[in-house]
């Protein structure tokens, strides 16, 4: 089987040890660092619809040793982060739109 359409998935564990799962949506690497749109996975399709399509922002950093994704604390950061995601997911968007639209 092909999986050249799968999400790319990550674990993330929070301070507490649970895990949490999350599928990748974009990476932005910057002068300021490696920056990832990260949107939560849900085994149960009723809590996907809750989430109504939130996303959290990380940031890759260097902890002993070791690449480690961390809030992103700057509101300023944050803020520009989220403008160019969303402009990138809406670009994203509209190719696939058009794509769909040449197809059919």
């Amino acid at each position: 089987m092909d999986n050249e359409f799968a999400a790319d998935l990550i674990t993330l564990i929070d301070d507490e040890g649970t895990e949490h799962e999350f599928e990748i949506l974009d990476v932005i690497e910057s002068d300021e660092g490696t920056f990832y749109a990260l949107l939560p996975t849900f085994d149960d399709p009723g809590e996907s619809l809750e989430a109504d399509g939130m996303y959290y922002i990380f940031e890759a950093i260097e902890e002993d040793g070791e690449q480690q994704l961390a809030e992103v604390e700057d509101e300023e950061l944050l803020d520009r982060l989220s403008q160019i995601f969303e402009s990138r997911f809406e670009e994203l968007y509209e190719y696939d739109e058009e794509e769909d639209s040449e197809n059919q």
